[in-house]
């Protein structure tokens, strides 16, 4: 029998509700130090070991099984477009914990990448990166959104469950994974060794959000050729700077119309669903001398249903159609080049049954409806739609704004409420024991 106003919740679970939300308070405290703790663990994408321990003893804490490994390059290496390639991953382990259930119910995967993005500098930050201080509601520290929070989500959950004596049919796995951040081939390994379930949650900081679709994204480097000549005769010679701005403006359009063609439903609120933005550049040899290159490199995006091979050609297209305007880039067109791995867009239906069961958790954990949306950035959750054919969402604490940002904080409020959420998710979806 199921309940009438959470449909996709359990009556069983749903009187059991009081109970773990109480657990999940009562975790607070451990909740804070875990974060803390692997906040104040470096873990720069590349170097992951040192965290993955910490983790590893967590995960251990709970009862969980371990299978910790580091991925094969080799077995990655035919999937290089997507992940990008690499000559080892000796000293970059992933780990998952498993918390085995009775049996015969769902499965669930709860991901998440403990890799993070460099600081900056540190002197911009109004709190040291990596002192995992509170302030208020806040937490601050590279990696505290993006995304060690969502992790510890993931392992108070299963500790208030247990802490509540719940037993469960499914099985629940806890994945640390590794290089999201230039890939995501540490959450594609998991699936190459046969870690599958029947669904899969990654908590990216998306505010609380249910998130059921993911833009994509494509990294380009473009060569421009100019000609050299000395600063005091400039107009002898031909800027790459001056002619990149070109081929730059015709970005900026081509972003403009694709962005008034684009009609997917969940992208509609979004002012820019697809942003082009140029990330480096670099150009000519000397202050005094007209510069004879220019190279930039950027990022492009995508929505779910749009093709990575069809859009590619039509960037070429347009960086063609740019060049042939001008008389001296259309003698000298500038190279195109795509490399780095490519986050292709993905989704699911936003009936499916994880993603309805998730809402409902949110609100009878909350009483309030979750809001339902898109991401404009490419994750993990791809690899679990398109490599591994499971149904994927994603939902967690924090601001993607922040993430890779001075001052990079999550609201410690929002860690407990994506615990509550999700212990209630996995205790209906896992069923029972």
């Amino acid at each position: 029998m199921k309940s009438t106003r959470y449909g996709s919740i359990d009556r069983h679970v749903e009187a059991l509700v009081p109970a773990i939300t109480a657990e999940v308070e009562k975790l607070r405290s451990s909740l804070i130090t875990m974060l803390q703790d692997l906040v104040r663990i470096p873990s720069l994408t590349g170097n992951e070991e040192a965290v993955q321990d910490r983790i590893e003893d967590f995960m251990r804490g709970l009862g969980l099984e371990i299978d910790r490994w580091e991925p094969d390059a080799a077995e990655l290496a035919p999937y290089a477009e997507h992940v990008g390639t690499f000559t080892s991953l000796v000293g970059r382990p992933n780990v998952v914990g498993t918390w085995l259930g009775a049996g015969g119910g769902r499965s669930l995967i709860l991901n998440a990448h403990i890799d993070t993005v460099e600081t900056g500098d540190a002197a911009l930050w109004s709190h040291d990166p990596f002192s995992a201080e509170i302030d208020g509601d806040r937490l601050y520290g590279r990696g505290s959104c993006d995304m060690k929070a969502g992790l510890v989500a993931h392992l108070i959950a299963v500790k208030a469950l247990q802490a509540a004596g719940i037993r469960l049919r499914g099985d629940v796995k806890i994945e640390s994974v590794i290089s999201e951040e230039d890939g995501g081939a540490g959450a594609l390994a998991t699936i190459l060794r046969g870690h599958r379930a029947d669904a899969a949650i990654i908590t990216e900081p998306t505010r609380l959000a249910v998130i059921p679709a993911q833009g994509g994204s494509l990294v380009f480097r473009l060569r421009i050729q100019g000609r050299s000549a000395h600063a005091c005769v400039r107009d002898e010679g031909v800027s790459a700077i001056e002619k990149y701005y070109l081929v730059h403006q015709a970005m900026v359009e081509y972003e403009r119309k694709r962005n008034a063609e684009i009609d997917h439903p969940l992208y509609a609120g979004i002012a820019n669903k697809i942003p082009i933005s140029i990330g480096t550049m670099s150009a000519g040899a000397w202050p005094s001398s007209v510069p004879e290159f220019a190279v930039v490199e950027g990022r492009a995006g995508l929505v779910p249903g749009e093709d990575l091979d069809a859009f590619k050609a039509q960037f070429a297209t347009m960086i063609a159609e740019a060049a042939a305007n001008d008389s001296w880039l259309a003698e000298h067109p500038p190279v195109l080049e795509w490399f780095s791995g490519q986050f292709a867009p993905a989704e699911v239906p936003v009936d499916a049954p994880i993603v309805s069961l998730l809402r409902d958790a949110h609100q009878i954990t909350t009483g309030i409806p979750p809001a339902i949306d898109a991401a404009t950035y490419g994750a993990d959750m791809r690899h679990f739609v398109l490599f591994g054919d499971m149904p994927c969402v994603m939902y967690g604490p924090g601001d993607v704004r922040l993430a890779h940002y001075t001052d990079e904080f999550v609201p410690v409020s929002e860690v407990l409420t994506v615990a509550a959420t999700l212990a209630v998710t996995i205790a209906a979806w896992c069923e029972l024991a």
